[in-house]
């Protein structure tokens, strides 16, 4: 089948097939035309590699899966391990993210959001500190 019946089945665009085969992630047959020929076997890593993706896993962490996932006689432990780490990353861009939240809420908590110039929020962006001496930048 060629890259736009690929994408159909796979739900991936085929800009982002085409992407996946430039890197390596796979390699379809070529028709005696030149036209990429997708197999099932192409659509189910196709969609290996879009749910992988939807997960959060890198490009890397997706080309060792799939070399895991060819591999017969992997150890389940190398994906695991593959899965944790991704799961502390995940932690800890949670943690990040809860940070700057709350260094936004007390910015906007103190910004008086009026036809006033001051602003503690662009003040803060700026490296100025907030009103009781209190940094909001050194708390991200």
């Amino acid at each position: 089948m060629n890259v736009g019946d690929a994408a159909h089945h796979s739900g991936l665009p085929a800009k982002t097939i085409r992407y996946y085969e430039e890197i390596g992630l796979i390699a379809p047959a070529r028709a005696a035309n030149g036209y990429r020929d997708y197999s099932g076997d192409d659509i189910h890593r196709l969609a290996f590699l879009r749910r992988a993706r939807n997960l959060g896993f890198s490009i890397d962490d997706c080309r060792q899966l799939m070399a895991l996932y060819k591999d017969r006689s992997r150890a389940s432990h190398d994906v695991r391990e593959i899965a944790a780490a991704h799961v502390k990353a995940i932690e800890e861009k949670v943690r990040e993210l809860q940070s700057m939240r709350s260094t936004l809420q007390t910015l906007i908590h103190a910004c008086h959001g009026d036809e006033r110039p001051d602003c503690p929020i662009l003040d803060d962006m700026a490296g100025t500190a907030l009103p009781g001496g209190k940094d909001a930048s050194t708390s991200v």
